[in-house]
């Protein structure tokens, strides 16, 4: 099984033992990406939040060959465009360098959007006018969008519908919204990005049912976006064998942080290799096998973020 992790979170510092400011345990960054190898992951998209994460993802992902960047700001973040020095296009005009210097390891523009449930962050005139911001540079880079939308009204797929044109793929990630909003996005040729938050309720489950395998993108948003014991998604894994579909693998057990012994997951801090359980459930609301429904998912990834970029397989 082959599998590419579309948003992963790799800057966070969690990852290097840091909560909250304190060092916790040591950096075990190798040890989640071993992780991530056991499980099939080829291939993770670090996911650049801002300028400064940007640069930490594309510094990062020339430090292993199996982790790429995107270049963008997120939503939430679109406010510290007002207070950048020479304004929103010195900021553009920097992720625009960050691309161009980079261009075998940057992979997508993004992470960018809309998302109107942490507006105490972010404006919705903010985000809407640094969102068109992005469209200019996906258009002049020719690079694939990474896309967010999280409780818009329609305002995501009204932006993107009129500005269609300007780029060639995309994938709305971490996708959350009702069947409606999934007719809509896959009206426009986009892709679906689906992890644990996409899976929590009966309501999401039945949606994401809906997804096209043909349409499909896999991720964890770590270290967010872990499949918990509440989730509606929960109960698919629970009549799964341990070691999914026959290849030896098994989920990692955890520990808490402060009993950190390296050769375990962080309980509570999502990893790439969980994806396996995004795999789980996908199949069994598909009705496929495991393998197959990567498969799926692995293809439709190379095609619109790995044409030119070359997997470490």
């Amino acid at each position: 099984m082959q599998l590419i992790d579309i948003g992963a979170n790799l800057t966070d510092a969690v990852f290097r033992g840091m909560y909250r400011g304190k060092q916790v345990h040591e950096d075990d960054m190798g040890r989640v990406l071993e992780r991530a190898r056991a499980a099939g992951v080829v291939g993770m998209m670090v996911t650049g939040g801002n300028i400064e994460e940007s640069a930490k993802a594309i510094e990062l992902s020339g430090e292993h060959a199996s982790l790429f960047a995107t270049a963008g700001c997120h939503p939430t973040r679109t406010s510290e465009i007002e207070t950048y020095a020479g304004g929103g296009d010195a900021y553009f005009a920097r992720l625009r360098e960050l691309i161009d210097r980079n261009r075998e390891r940057v992979v997508a523009v993004g992470e960018c959007g809309l998302d109107y449930d942490r507006l105490h962050f972010s404006s919705k005139e903010v985000q809407n006018r640094y969102f068109a911001r992005h469209f200019e540079l996906a258009e002049s880079t020719g690079l694939p969008m990474f896309l967010h939308d999280r409780n818009t009204g329609g305002d995501f797929e009204r932006t993107v519908r009129a500005n269609r044109h300007r780029f060639t793929d995309g994938v709305v990630h971490s996708f959350t919204g009702t069947e409606a909003e999934l007719r809509g996005l896959l009206e426009l040729g986009l892709y679906i990005g689906i992890n644990g938050c996409s899976l929590k309720t009966e309501d999401n489950l039945a949606v994401a049912r809906l997804v096209p395998l043909d349409r499909l993108m896999l991720e964890t948003d770590c270290p967010y976006c872990e499949i918990r014991p509440t989730h509606a998604s929960a109960k698919l894994l629970e009549t799964q064998p341990r070691d999914g579909d026959g290849d030896g693998w098994c989920m990692p057990d955890s520990k808490r942080k402060e009993r950190w012994s390296g050769d375990s997951m962080v309980k509570s801090r999502n990893e790439p290799c969980a994806i396996r359980q995004v795999v789980q459930v996908m199949a069994r609301l598909h009705g496929i096998d495991e393998q197959e429904l990567a498969a799926h998912a692995f293809n439709n990834t190379q095609k619109v973020f790995f044409a030119k970029a070359k997997l470490a397989q």
